[in-house]
C-alpha cells in the first residue's frame, strides 16, 4: 500500500502499539543516538521513538524500520516474503512464451500496472516546498550527533537524488552527510556508488553537480534508496511497484533539475563542484560496530531548505548489532532472492545474512544441487552479482538443511566439509567500510562448501573424527598461556570448531600457534579454530562471531594445517584443521599499515544523563546501556589508530 505520508505511517504505528511518543527533552547530541540503541536491542526490535522535544521546532522519527513487524508495515506487506513471491511470478509471467493473441492480450493488463507504478513529475509545489527557509541553514534541524568520537553531527537517513548528466537517468541512494556548517555538509559517496559515477562525468564535463535530499514521506522511498538495484533502474520505479502506486515527484526550487517526492517532509538542495577541494568527512560510527576511518569526500553546498508543515525529521542510528539498518538488510535479502534465482543463479533455494554478518561479512545460500562443483559455480555467480561483490564469507548448503536454524546449519555444513578442499580462497573488491583490508575497498574473500559431496569431490587422502571426545579446555589453557578464553561448547553439539581468545605478543603468533594446536592428538576431530582478540571473551559466541567477521580478511589471515593423523594405518592419512585469525591487525605483529578502528559505545556521561532522564520517558521498565557490556573491549582511549 502507499503512505499518504509519514505522519499517516506514524499514526498508523501508534494505532499498531508501535510508537512511543518521548515528551521530555531529550538532547540530539547523543541521547537521542543512546536511547534509541537502547530499545533497539531490547528484544525483538523494541518500538518506534518520536522525540517531540528536541530543542528545535521538529520532532525526531527514530528506530522506525526497527523490526520485522514495522519494516513490513512500511512496505505495505504482511511478510516481507510476499514482495519476492509477487516478482518471482511477474518474472514467470514475462517469461513465458506469447504463442497466441489470447497470450499476448492477457498481459495488457499486467503492463497496464507495471505504466501505473512509473514515477510521474507533477506541476507546482508539493507538500515538500510549503515552507521556504528564508536563508537555507542546516543547523537549524535537530540532526542528530550519534556516537561521541563522531566527526560531529550527521544526516543519517537522506535520500540523495542524482543524474547522470549524458542519459539523465536517475539515481536515488542514501549516503550520510557530516555537517561542517549552515550550507555545507560532506557527501560520503563511496567510488562504488552510482552518484559518484555521476559526480565524474560531472569532472569530465566541469560543471557542477545539482544534488537533492529528501527527508521523510512514505516511509518505502528510504528502503529503495538502500536497495541493491541495476545501475540504469529507477529507484522510484522499485518504490512504485512496492506501494502499488506512482511517485509523484516535483522540481526543486533551487535546483530544477532534479525531481524529488511531492509528500517528503524535507527537502535540502544544492550542488557539489568538481573544482571544489574535498573535505575531511568522518570519523562516524558505522553499521560494522565500529568507527568508520576518516577520509576526503566531496562537499555539499546547500542552496535552499523547503519542508512541509508539521514536519517531522527521520532519522536512524547504526552501531554494534542488532540496529534498525538490520532490518533493511533483511527486506533486502528477503526481496532480491527472487531476482537473483530468475537471472543468475537459478539453483539457489534461500539466503540468510546474520546480524552478526553486518550484511556483506557473512552470507549464508542454499541451493539446490545436481552436480559436483555446483558450489563453486553459486560462489563465482554471487561474487559477481552486484553489491554481493563485497561479500567476505560466503557459507553454501543445500536442501539438506534450513539456514535460518543456525546450529543445526552449523552440523550440517561441518559434517560435509573437508577444510582442506571445501572451502576457497579470492580477492576481489570490498566494502569501503572494511577496516580489516590491507588496503581500502580490496581484500580477501572466503566460501566454505558446505554441501554434501559427490564422489567426484571427495579427497580420500582426508579423515576426521566423527567426534573430539579427548578436548581438554585446562589442559590447553596451561600449555598456551596466551590464550584467554575457550569456547569448546560447539564440540559438545557435534560442531567441530573452537572460538579462542588469544593475546598476541609477537610476529606470526597466530600461525604459529595454530600449527601447535594442529599437532596436539587431541585436536584431531577438529575442523576449524577461530581467534579472535584477548579482549572478546571467547564463550560469548555472537560478540565473538561479529568481531571475528569484521576483523577477518580470509586469504590473507588463514592458517591450514595438513599432518599425518594419529589413528591406526588407514587408506585416509591426513588430518586438517583450519585456523582463521580474526584478531585485530597492527604494525607491529601483521605488517598491517592502516589505521585500525575501535567499536563503537557510548560515553560514561551521556549514559548516566539518560539513565537519570529514563524514568520521565515514558518507555517502561529500564534498560541499561548495552555500552556497558563492551567497554573493556576496548583498545584504548584512542578511537580510529593503532
Amino acid at each position: 500500500m502507499a503512505w499518504k505520508n509519514q505522519q499517516q505511517f506514524i499514526e498508523a504505528l501508534e494505532k499498531a502499539g508501535e510508537l512511543i511518543r518521548i515528551r521530555n527533552f531529550i538532547d540530539p547530541v547523543l541521547e537521542i543516538a543512546e536511547i534509541t540503541d537502547r530499545v533497539s536491542k531490547s528484544g525483538n526490535g523494541g518500538k518506534a521513538l518520536l522525540f517531540e522535544n528536541t530543542g528545535y521546532p521538529f520532532p525526531v522519527l527514530m528506530n522506525a524500520y526497527g523490526s520485522e513487524k514495522r519494516m513490513c508495515m512500511a512496505l505495505g506487506v504482511e511478510h516481507l516474503d510476499d514482495v519476492a513471491k509477487e516478482i518471482e511470478l511477474l518474472f514467470k509471467l514475462l517469461a513465458a512464451p506469447k504463442e497466441s493473441i489470447l497470450d499476448k492480450l492477457k498481459m495488457l493488463p499486467k503492463l497496464g500496472q507495471f505504466a501505473s507504478w512509473m514515477p510521474k513529475v507533477i506541476n507546482g509545489r508539493g507538500e515538500c516546498q510549503e515552507v521556504v527557509m528564508d536563508n537555507p541553514d542546516i543547523t537549524k534541524l535537530p540532526v542528530i550527533t550519534c556516537w561521541p568520537k563522531d566527526g560531529g553531527p550527521f544526516v543519517t537517513l537522506p535520500v540523495i537524488h542524482t543524474k547522470d548528466p549524458d542519459t539523465l537517468s536517475r539515481n536515488v541512494g542514501m549516503y550520510r552527510m557530516q555537517i561542517f556548517g549552515p550550507t555545507l555538509t560532506g557527501m560520503h559517496w563511496h567510488k562504488h556508488k552510482v552518484s559518484a559515477k555521476h559526480f565524474e562525468a560531472y569532472k569530465k564535463l566541469g560543471k557542477r553537480m545539482p544534488v537533492a535530499v529528501a527527508l521523510g514521506g512514505d516511509p518505502v522511498y528510504a528502503y529503495a534508496a538502500t536497495a541493491p538495484l541495476p545501475e540504469n533502474v529507477d529507484e522510484y520505479m522499485l518504490a512504485g511497484f512496492l506501494r502499488k502506486k506512482k511517485v509523484e515527484l516535483v522540481r526543486c526550487i533551487s535546483q530544477p533539475d532534479i525531481e524529488v517526492p511531492g509528500d517528503a517532509d524535507f527537502i535540502i538542495e544544492g550542488y557539489v563542484d568538481p573544482h571544489d577541494e574535498l573535505i575531511w568527512e568522518g570519523p562516524f560510527g558505522d553499521h560494522t560496530g565500529y568507527y568508520s576511518l576518516p577520509d576526503w569526500y566531496p562537499r555539499f553546498h546547500i542552496t535552499a531548505i523547503t519542508h512541509k508543515k508539521n514536519a517531522i525529521y527521520p532519522a536512524t542510528i547504526v552501531g554494534i548489532p542488532p540496529q534498525e539498518d538490520a532490518w533493511l538488510g533483511k527486506a533486502t535479502e528477503r526481496i532480491f532472492l527472487a531476482p537473483m534465482k530468475m537471472t543468475l543463479i537459478p539453483e539457489i533455494v534461500d539466503m540468510d545474512m546474520p546480524v552478526e554478518g553486518v550484511f556483506h561479512n557473512l552470507v549464508i545460500a542454499k541451493i539446490k544441487k545436481d552436480y559436483a562443483g555446483q558450489g563453486q559455480k553459486v560462489m563465482n555467480a554471487m561474487w559477481g552479482a552486484g553489491q554481493m561483490m563485497f561479500n567476505k564469507i560466503l557459507v553454501i548448503a543445500d536442501e539438506g538443511i534450513a539456514i535460518q536454524h543456525y546450529e543445526e546449519l552449523a552440523k550440517y555444513v561441518f559434517k560435509n566439509l573437508n577444510p582442506a578442499t571445501d572451502i576457497y580462497f579470492s580477492t576481489g573488491p570490498m566494502d569501503v567500510l572494511d577496516h580489516s583490508c590491507s588496503k581500502m575497498g580490496f581484500g580477501g574473500k572466503m566460501c566454505i562448501d558446505g554441501t554434501a559431496k559427490f564422489e567426484e569431490e571427495v579427497d580420500d587422502n582426508y579423515t576426521f573424527s566423527i567426534q573430539v571426545s579427548d578436548f581438554n579446555d585446562e589442559f590447553i589453557s596451561s600449555k598456551f598461556p596466551e590464550i584467554k578464553a575457550i569456547n569448546a561448547s560447539l564440540l559438545k553439539k557435534q560442531i567441530p570448531c573452537l572460538v579462542l581468545s588469544v593475546e598476541k605478543n609477537r610476529k606470526g603468533h597466530i600461525q604459529e600457534l595454530h600449527e601447535q594446536l594442529g599437532a596436539l592428538p587431541e585436536m584431531e576431530g577438529v575442523k576449524m579454530i577461530l581467534y579472535v582478540e584477548h579482549t572478546v571473551d571467547a564463550r560469548d559466541l555472537t560478540t565473538a562471531l561479529w568481531r571475528f567477521c569484521n576483523n577477518l580478511d580470509p586469504k590473507r589471515d588463514y592458517h591450514l594445517v595438513k599432518r599425518p593423523n594419529g589413528q591406526a594405518p588407514t587408506r585416509n592419512p591426513y588430518f586438517a584443521c583450519m585456523g582463521l585469525d580474526g584478531t585485530k591487525k597492527t604494525k607491529e605483529f601483521d605488517g598491517f599499515l592502516r589505521d585500525w578502528p575501535n567499536i563503537i559505545v557510548a560515553d560514561d556521561i551521556t549514559i548516566k544523563t539518560v539513565d537519570e532522564k529514563w524514568d520521565d520517558t515514558g518507555i517502561g521498565v529500564f534498560v541499561p546501556s548495552p555500552s556497558l557490556k563492551f567497554k573493556s573491549q576496548l583498545y584504548g582511549e584512542e578511537a580510529v589508530v593503532n
